[in-house]
C-alpha cells in the first residue's frame, strides 16, 4: 500500500497519535510555566511582556513556514495559547502576591 492508499482509519491513528504527541508537549510547556512564574515573581516582572510575545509569535511563524505549516495558523494557535498562559501566570503571580 502506498501513502496515498491509507485507509481512513490508519490516517485517524496516526492523527490520534500526533494528537497524543502535541498534549504531552503542551503538557512539558505547561510545566515550564511553573518555573517562569517562581522567577517572574522574584524578579518582579509582569505576566504580560509584550515584546516578548511578538518575539515569540514571529519565531513560530518563521519556524511553521520552515516546516510547511501555513504561518498565519500557527500565529493564531500561538496567540491563544500565549493568552491562556498569560493568564496563568498572572492568576499565580496575583495569588503570590497575596501570600
Amino acid at each position: 500500500m502506498t501513502q496515498d492508499q491509507h485507509s481512513l482509519s490508519e490516517l485517524r491513528e496516526t492523527i490520534d497519535r500526533i494528537d497524543r504527541e502535541i498534549v504531552a508537549l503542551l503538557a512539558e510547556r505547561v510545566r515550564c510555566l511553573d518555573r517562569v512564574i517562581a522567577v517572574k515573581h522574584r524578579d518582579n516582572l509582569p505576566a504580560a511582556i509584550p515584546e516578548r510575545v511578538e518575539e515569540v509569535v514571529a519565531h513560530v511563524r518563521s519556524e511553521a513556514a520552515a516546516a510547511g505549516m501555513p504561518p498565519d495558523l500557527a500565529e493564531a494557535l500561538w496567540r491563544r495559547l500565549i493568552d491562556w498562559s498569560i493568564a496563568y501566570e498572572d492568576g499565580h503571580l496575583k495569588n503570590n502576591a497575596k501570600s
